[in-house]
């Protein structure tokens, strides 16, 4: 037995070499036809189409990272003005938040304080009204909801279309002295 590591390789090639010259020219022709069409699928398969399909998706995944970017500047810009605002003092942020419970969410809420905190209890507040309150609050008064014990209305059960009504706790945190 040979213990030579490249003998066999070398035996193979050689049989290879020796059938490949048995073939007859037009055989010969179309082996190398095929081994050229498999080489090029091999081509395709590996390099081509995965770049092919790289290029068709970029347009997409560039439109949607700049969708991001436009949301991310606006929310610098938001940032930015928020952070310009003379900063409310304690004297001036409660009876901010006290006129704009009744205005913005009914009669029905409720607000108390202890220290740096706001809890204010909500019955029957449409989801709408809700949102826009805590975006106003947040700019003008720079309170900060800490903790939200939220449930949906019983009010707003009976009917199919009529809109979302939360009863709840809000926990907000108040601007320091």
């Amino acid at each position: 037995m040979n213990s030579h590591p490249t003998a066999r390789p070398r035996a193979m090639a050689a049989a290879l070499r020796t059938h490949w010259a048995s073939l007859a020219p037009r055989e010969q022709s179309l082996v190398l036809a095929a081994g050229a069409v498999l080489g090029l699928a091999l081509l395709w398969w590996l390099a081509l189409a995965p770049a092919l399909a790289q290029l068709k998706s970029s347009s997409a995944r560039h439109a949607a990272l700049d969708a991001e970017l436009q949301q991310m500047q606006g929310l610098q810009g938001e940032a930015l003005h928020l952070k310009a605002m003379p900063r409310p003092t304690s004297n001036e942020t409660l009876p901010a938040l006290w006129r704009s419970l009744p205005q913005q969410l009914g009669h029905a809420t409720q607000m108390t304080t202890a220290g740096d905190r706001a809890t204010i209890t909500l019955k029957a507040v449409p989801a709408a009204s809700l949102a826009q309150w805590l975006a106003q609050v947040r700019s003008t008064t720079r309170a900060v909801p800490t903790e939200a014990r939220l449930v949906r209305s019983p009010a707003a059960a009976g009917a199919a279309n009529a809109p979302a009504l939360w009863d709840g706790t809000l926990t907000l945190a108040l601007p320091a002295h």
